[in-house]
């Protein structure tokens, strides 16, 4: 019989694009595995991963889609998406089960991989006897935090939001509590029992598999792998195999890349090279209009070139949207004749651009970003260097360890309400861009690029590790 992989993601576009190109990187090691990625159906809006899935699916047939049946949710309301998410992912067990199950009947299949939301699928494979691994679409800072989060849990009866100090963890340098993600700040919340849930379930993992490369998170990866963050020397193998990116992400809302594609790229060419601030937060991030105007008057006012994604602002000023909003009026969001005083030196896109294309530019020389993980990492494998604006999830983790342990960005500081001046918007851009620090980030950033690929080349740390991954399957 065929030997597969079944990887697992939870629903964002992001999330499937990191599980797809980890189905793509173990190809690269054996070529003969089968690839089956199990497609949850969600009945809330998470914007349509359905353009992806058919060009990947088109493209490289060892990458199969299963679509799970959709889940009817309980009425209760939830606070937080990723408790919807959750969930959606446990009610979806049995669909699970019965994929894994008609799967193997033609194949024998060597593991079932999920990412941290899918966790409760994990008792599944033990039921089938298919070993379960954790594929963490974080670094390994935050994988730190969440094996220790059990020992945060049982040291403390309190809230982190009412903790009010710093959270000492092996491996990471000290985290204020209230950096901590939201869904964890409360512990009578449903979503932190299942971030509780979840962190506990990865020393009962068959591994980890972690995008990030040993260079870059030195600390945290020794740590992690030493056993010094889950108690009783219970933490199983964990394989570095980063950095992992998709050099062609998602299309835009239509469906299509080519025009906005086109008109920036075109834009950037005609730039000097190093020039251009790109700013950019993510396929989730929204400001507020307030927020958007104080970008605008701070960039104006640094002088420096910018490329800057701007989306609609939020119906009821959340930070994050589950999908994006094409029609925006440009004009009504910016302040008035801010796109006329700033033709000569910036272009402002609607919703999307090409991030890796534009990152890999070489006109641009510093961005201002969300720290999602992934575009962190493809900041990294562009050797740009960064200005951390954390939104949501664990990005404030991210900025954290981009500042203080990488020191690979600069952080923006917003005040106690989370707003963020221009004044503080202008600083940084001329602080990334002009100042002595912000020569030292970029200079260790362009090292961390040559590292990223060190890492990836034949002997390099991320490669043996994704041998030895592979390697495991034969003993299982």
């Amino acid at each position: 019989m065929e030997e597969a992989i079944v990887l697992y993601p939870s629903p964002p576009i992001g999330h499937l694009i990191s599980m797809v190109e980890l189905g793509k990187l173990l190809l690269t090691q054996k070529p003969s595995l089968s690839i089956h990625i199990l497609i949850t159906t969600v009945p809330y809006d998470s914007g349509s991963t359905a353009p992806y899935i058919a060009n990947v699916a088109a493209t490289i047939p060892s990458i199969k889609f299963h679509h799970l049946p959709t889940v009817t949710l309980p009425s209760t309301k939830t606070t937080h998406h990723e408790e919807l998410a959750f969930e959606v992912l446990r009610l979806s067990n049995p669909h699970v089960r019965e994929q894994l199950l008609f799967i193997s009947k033609n194949y024998t299949i060597h593991g079932l991989v999920v990412d941290f939301f899918c966790c409760a699928a994990l008792s599944v494979a033990k039921e089938l006897n298919i070993p379960g691994y954790h594929f963490f679409t974080s670094g390994a800072g935050v994988l730190a935090i969440f094996l220790y989060f059990s020992t945060i849990h049982n040291t403390t009866t309190k809230s982190l939001k009412d903790l009010k100090s710093l959270l000492h963890i092996p491996g990471v340098p000290p985290i204020p509590s209230s950096d901590m993600p939201i869904p964890v700040l409360h512990r009578d919340d449903k979503a932190y029992k299942y971030f509780l849930d979840s962190s506990s379930s990865f020393p009962e993992s068959a591994g980890i598999v972690v995008n990030t490369f040993a260079s870059l998170e030195a600390r945290a990866v020794k740590t992690t792998s030493e056993g010094l963050c889950v108690p009783n020397n219970r933490t199983p193998p964990i394989y570095c195999i980063g950095p992992l990116i998709a050099t062609e992400g998602p299309k835009d809302d239509a469906g299509t890349c080519n025009g906005t594609t086109l008109e920036c790229l075109t834009w950037l060419d005609s730039q000097p090279v190093g020039s251009v601030v790109f700013l950019c937060f993510g396929s989730l991030g929204l400001f507020s209009k307030e927020q958007l105007r104080e970008i605008a008057f701070g960039l104006e006012r640094s002088g420096h070139r910018f490329l800057w994604v701007v989306r609609n602002p939020p119906s009821d000023n959340k930070s994050v949207e589950l999908s994006a909003h094409p029609n925006i009026d440009l004009d009504s969001l910016l302040p008035e004749g801010f796109l006329d005083r700033t033709k000569e030196r910036g272009l402002v896109l609607k919703s999307w651009a090409p991030q890796v294309a534009v990152l890999n530019h070489p006109s641009v020389g510093g961005f201002v970003s969300h720290c999602g993980w992934n575009s962190v990492l493809e900041a990294v494998c562009a050797g740009v260097p960064l200005v951390a604006w954390p939104l949501y999830a664990e990005q404030r983790l991210n900025r954290i360890f981009l500042v203080e342990e990488m020191k690979l960005a600069l952080p923006m500081n917003e005040s106690d309400n989370g707003f963020v001046s221009s004044a503080e918007v202008e600083e940084r851009v001329l602080g990334l861009m002009e100042s002595e620090v912000g020569k030292l980030i970029r200079e260790r950033t362009i090292a961390m690029k040559i590292a990223a690929e060190a890492a990836l080349n034949e002997g390099g740390s991320s490669r043996v590790a994704l041998s030895k991954l592979v390697e495991s399957w034969k003993d299982k």
